[in-house]
């Protein structure tokens, strides 16, 4: 996918969506607790500005970009912490100010850049189009965090089309992040979108499986839900086997949530 256009229309609607959201906050919303340990919802949005931000220097000043990821090398446990936290000691509405102008800067970055070059990134190096699909897998997750922790129930869209399609690329780096061997077998995905159409992956042909709602999938791989919560069928061991160490999102293993019947 060298055209980077669809995925970051539809980053630009996640964005907004959330946006409209936060933005009518009261002050004291802005420090109300979310599912995420320790995060409130300003460290939510500060999160995505910071990396925003960072996306922003990796498209347009790889030096100034690489001394962010030194810093990342240096404290890999607290870096991401750090800049969520500064972030949001800012008042609501300047740190609204800024995540909207570095996802703004970024979109029109990422719509200039040459097609197929590549960017550094704290992972592999990737496209404009893959840039903008983190992008939006990270601001529909955070954004949960955000909606769960002002009780709000947000109707999933098929812009989680590259949310899915990100999870199944990445089922091979899941297995890598917990010092494993990716199965050399392949896995078809089938997955039910909320429009009701089916998104298919893999080849049609392959014996192991993995079932389900698409919105399942996506919080599956983005941990912000249990496997047991889930809806979500594997069929084979290899497919099972996967299903407990997906992960989207770079970085070392992330913790996950517990099982709803575990919660408190």
């Amino acid at each position: 996918m060298s055209d980077p256009s669809p995925v970051l229309d539809d980053l630009r609607e996640e964005s907004e969506e959330l946006d409209r959201l936060v933005a009518r906050l009261a002050p004291g919303q802005w420090t109300r607790a979310t599912p995420a340990p320790g995060w409130t919802v300003a460290q939510q949005i500060a999160h995505l500005a910071w990396t925003d931000r960072s996306a922003l220097l990796a498209v347009t000043d790889a030096e100034a970009f690489q001394l962010l990821v030194d810093k990342a090398l240096a404290a890999p446990g607290s870096f991401v912490d750090e800049g969520a936290e500064e972030g949001a000691r800012v008042p609501p509405a300047a740190l609204l100010a800024r995540w909207r102008a570095g996802r703004t800067a970024l979109d029109r970055a990422l719509r200039a850049a040459p097609p197929d070059t590549r960017f550094p990134w704290y992972g592999p190096p990737m496209s404009a189009a893959s840039m903008a699909t983190a992008r939006l897998m990270e601001t529909w997750a955070h954004g949960l965090d955000v909606a769960d922790a002002l009780g709000v129930t947000r109707a999933p869209t098929d812009r989680l089309r590259h949310i899915a399609r990100l999870g199944v690329r990445t089922r091979d780096f899941s297995y890598g992040v917990h010092g494993l061997t990716p199965p050399a077998a392949p896995v078809r995905v089938e997955l039910r979108a909320p429009s009701g159409a089916l998104w298919t992956y893999g080849p049609e042909e392959a014996p192991q499986r993995v079932t389900g709602p698409a919105l399942d999938f996506c919080l599956l791989v983005t941990q912000r839900a249990h496997r047991a919560d889930l809806a979500l069928r594997a069929d084979g061991p290899d497919a099972d086997r996967w299903l407990d160490l997906a992960q989207a999102f770079a970085g070392p293993p992330g913790a996950g949530r517990p099982p709803k019947g575990d919660a408190g």
